[in-house]
């Protein structure tokens, strides 16, 4: 019986199973007394298994201490559940800190809520274990709530999973009924997966773990702290000069902006061990580079995608920052989650759930999605791949008043709308500008003309077409060497050139004040709307610099697919209106004389 109880510990004690690359034709070995594996070959330690330090890290060394076995102990029960669900349950260790956590949401001289009402909201969605797409999650605003409801969310579920598997191993270890189950495991360890773009917001993360963890008036022992905070804070004179940049550009990238990493990380009662193997972490926090570098693509001998196998909670958090980066490595991890892993890893099949067996994990996995934007993109991350059978839950902003009411210059609006069989139609948009909207700038009278395109295949295609017709142009993308990019804007400036490709990355990454330009054309509207009144105020720094009265102009181009954005940019009355119209031309007026 104390054997069986041994190995009932599974992939919540140390996971000892090799990686799959080198692992086949292979054996488990047997466990000692110990709960370390003995092998008669050297395996790779590191980022995966590390078999010399695991025993001082299992659950099994951090029993509960007397009258805690209950602790934290809930039934989700998420089927029927109203929108504003009540408050979970929480796990008392995390209870206790939840307060000082929210000291600093607090104004001055005001006074500290436990939750505030958006944390409430969130925590109550959170709690009913559907699929949650926030999209008003402001770096700006709510980004620090969303944050702080998160962690909480994932720090009380696998403190009380894992309570709930020490509590079965004990009872494994006092019964005498061969046959009595306790399924309370996947196939491996690792239960949450929390996607972000930068390093700084694992450090954020992490901080906020060790907040909600730590025992007031003592410090929590966090293992490898000090490699932490060198490989993920920011280095003395790393921080980049005080330039004029809006507060949400200084919000979204301060800190260590490196976007490959990965990282494990093991919950104890009363510890926690960061750079742990991921086959013996709670938790993976990564960047979608930084894990598909590890999940490989098919065809790659050395790859490995078991740890997502038992994936029980998602997090995406900034998901429009993805969107600025690489789409592609998103979709990529996500293709991996749930699937049947390749090796067993030692795990006891009689403490698996049988929907963990039956390849049913996909529909049991809870998907949380937080972005500042509606975006088509990163609804399709719910729509086509999360299968929770509990359903989900999806937020919508109802933008009344659009970006374009924060254009200080006086300038004509005109909204142009083409025809597009579908919303990845991009043939329709290159023809329509080729046809209609470039021969009316390609007379010398309107030079200074700025074309602004949203996606870089665009970028690439305009510039093709552009160098096929000879005409005069510079370009700055986000691969412009930071060269190239001060010749195209004197170029542009000056005069020299007529028209200047501007792509939105670009603008995203460096939030450069292009001078000169006179005539605008939005090839596509801006993924972010505070972008449209950005990149129009730029005529401003013109007129400042040149004086003199200069007439400017500014065309968008937008199809039906584009409702949303365009909503974010004209308010939403508007934009209903303008895509109901039969007209296919809609002027607007902003500036000190007209705001229409």
């Amino acid at each position: 019986e104390e054997e069986e109880g041994s190995d009932a510990e599974g992939d919540l004690e140390e996971e000892e199973g090799e990686t799959p690359d080198n692992s086949q034709n292979k054996e488990h070995p047997e466990k000692t007394n110990g709960g370390i594996e003995e092998t008669e070959e050297a395996e790779t330690e590191g980022e995966f298994t590390d078999k010399k330090n695991e025993a001082a890290f299992c659950l099994e060394t951090n029993l509960p201490s007397k009258g805690e076995e209950n602790m934290g102990e809930q039934e989700e029960e998420a089927v029927g559940q109203p929108s504003s669900a009540p408050l979970p349950s929480i796990h008392k260790t995390l209870e206790a800190n939840w307060g000082l956590l929210n000291q600093s949401f607090a104004p001055e001289g005001g006074t500290v809520t436990d939750v505030t009402e958006l944390q409430k909201e969130l925590l109550g969605l959170m709690g009913t274990y559907r699929d949650v797409h926030f999209t008003n999650s402001s770096p700006l605003r709510e980004a620090k709530e969303v944050r702080s409801a998160y962690c909480l969310h994932v720090l009380n579920h696998v403190l009380k999973a894992n309570t709930r598997v020490l509590r079965n191993n004990a009872k494994l270890k006092e019964t005498k009924d061969v046959n009595k189950e306790f399924r309370d495991q996947g196939i491996t360890r690792p239960k949450v997966l929390i996607l972000v773009p930068f390093r700084d917001g694992v450090l954020r993360v992490v901080q906020t773990f060790i907040t909600l963890l730590e025992p007031k008036g003592k410090k929590m022992d966090v293992s490898n702290k000090k490699r932490f905070k060198e490989e993920y804070g920011e280095e003395p004179g790393e921080s980049p000069p005080k330039l004029h940049r809006p507060d949400d550009y200084h919000a979204i990238f301060s800190g260590n902006t490196d976007d490959h990493f990965r990282i494990g990380v093991s919950i104890m009662k009363r510890s926690m061990r960061l750079y742990s193997p991921f086959y013996s972490s709670d938790i993976i926090i990564a960047s979608p580079l930084g894990l598909r570098t590890v999940l490989g693509a098919d065809g790659e001998k050395k790859r490995d995608f078991d740890f997502l196998s038992s994936i029980e909670l998602l997090i995406v958090d900034q998901a429009d920052v993805f969107l600025m980066q690489n789409w592609e490595h998103l979709l990529h991890v996500l293709k991996y989650l749930n699937l049947q892993p390749l090796d067993s890893h030692g795990v006891d099949f009689s403490r698996v759930r049988m929907w963990n067996l039956n390849n049913w994990a996909a529909h049991y996995r809870q998907t949380l999605v937080f972005s500042a934007i509606q975006e088509p993109q990163i609804t399709n991350i719910l729509t086509k791949h999360c299968h929770n059978y509990r359903g989900q839950v999806c937020s919508k902003t109802i933008p009344k008043v659009g970006s374009i009411c924060q254009v200080l210059v006086q300038l004509p609006h005109v909204f142009q709308m083409f025809h597009s069989d579908s919303f990845m139609d991009q043939d329709a948009r290159f023809q329509f500008f080729v046809d209609k909207i470039l021969p009316q700038y390609r007379d010398s009278v309107m030079s200074h003309t700025f074309i602004y395109v949203p996606s870089y295949f665009d970028f690439v295609r305009l510039r093709n077409y552009l160098k096929k017709e000879d005409i005069s142009f510079a370009s700055v993308s986000e691969y412009s060497q930071r060269s190239e990019v001060s010749r195209a804007r004197h170029y542009f400036q000056k005069g020299e050139k007529q028209f200047m490709l501007f792509s939105e990355r670009f603008h995203f990454y460096k939030r450069y004040t292009i001078k000169g330009i006179h005539n605008l054309i939005f090839y596509g509207l801006p993924t972010y709307p505070h972008f449209y009144s950005e990149v129009c105020n730029m005529l401003q720094a013109g007129v400042r610099e040149g004086g003199g009265s200069v007439s400017f102009t500014c065309t968008a181009l937008y199809s039906r697919y584009d409702m949303h954005r365009l909503a974010a940019i004209t308010g939403v009355d508007r934009a209903a209106q303008m895509l109901q119209s039969k007209k296919t031309v809609h002027l607007f007026i902003t500036g000190e004389e007209k705001n229409i």
